[in-house]
């Protein structure tokens, strides 16, 4: 257990310094480069953001270490203090402070998550998933895409990078369903793998993400970003498992209520970033670095 908990904590230093290193590369892109893969050609040239892709890279390979001594109750929950480490160190590189105001947001966003997942405490399921449920699913998660990137179109700076990292979210938590799927295929062999549409969605949602990620990253502050990205990515993906897949979540009055309290009081902490004047100096600073 304490090999799982020291995994899981380094898991979550090393994804927050991906995090970081990603966002100041994206952040200095020009914005006529967002949302396309012409922002990921840019940024694969770019050491700092490499670097990043590297450190994400390594919290990976601890999370798989952590998982090998610890149940995904105890090691998800560990791996969100990256929003801990992440947020102060993107403050402090652009040479700002982060005030009660920011470690109250950090701290809700890492807390309220980490209560709502240990709530849930979500198990595996294997159902057979019919064609036509993955495709009302996928339709689903589709138009909620398209709202949360129409809606950002209007929104203010930072509701607008929310909004896209919030899209961002969607898809990663509908990859990592993908991803679960396409596993599966590997218990009947390798030919399988390839002779599913699984496998190539799988390739068009990681693809998308990643687009998505560097242009949330590159719209706003990283506190405005990570905290949504990483609360959307596991709600959804515990969200399909259930319907998907008949995976079980924990019921009941004091366990509803305590994730219903936990995302409460994550939402909370968004609400109480993006509205900082701090991350807004932030922001500001970001823009000024970027090319004309």
């Amino acid at each position: 257990m304490p090999v799982a908990i020291l995994a899981a904590v380094l898991a979550g230093a090393c994804f927050a310094l991906a995090g970081v290193l990603q966002q100041r590369a994206a952040s200095a892109r020009p914005s006529r480069e967002a949302m396309s893969v012409r922002l990921l050609g840019r940024l694969a040239r770019d050491r700092t953001w490499l670097c990043g892709i590297g450190f994400a890279v390594g919290a990976y390979g601890f999370q798989m270490l952590a998982l090998a001594f610890g149940p995904l109750a105890l090691v998800q929950p560990l791996i969100v203090t990256e929003l801990v480490f992440a947020i102060p160190l993107s403050v402090h590189l652009n040479r700002l402070r982060m005030g009660a105001r920011e470690w109250f947001g950090a701290f809700a966003v890492a807390g309220g998550l980490a209560l709502a997942l240990v709530a849930a405490d979500p198990r595996g399921g294997d159902k057979p998933v019919p064609l036509g449920e993955w495709l009302l699913t996928l339709a689903a998660v589709g138009a909620a895409l398209v709202l949360a990137l129409a809606a950002s179109r209007f929104a203010g700076e930072m509701p607008r990078a929310s909004l896209i990292a919030l899209a961002a979210g969607l898809v990663m938590g509908t990859q990592s369903v993908l991803l679960a799927a396409t596993v599966s295929k590997l218990e009947k062999g390798i030919v399988p793998l390839f002779t599913t549409w699984h496998t190539y969605a799988l390739v068009i949602a990681s693809v998308g993400g990643l687009v998505l990620i560097q242009s949330a990253f590159q719209a706003g502050p990283l506190a405005a970003t990570m905290p949504v990205i990483d609360s959307a990515e596991p709600v959804i993906a515990v969200t399909l498992g259930i319907l998907l897949f008949d995976e079980q979540i924990r019921v009941g009055p004091v366990w509803t209520s305590l994730s219903v309290l936990g995302i409460a009081i994550l939402l909370t902490g968004i609400a109480v970033l993006d509205t900082s004047p701090l991350l807004q100096a932030l922001h500001r600073q970001e823009i000024a670095r970027r090319p004309a």
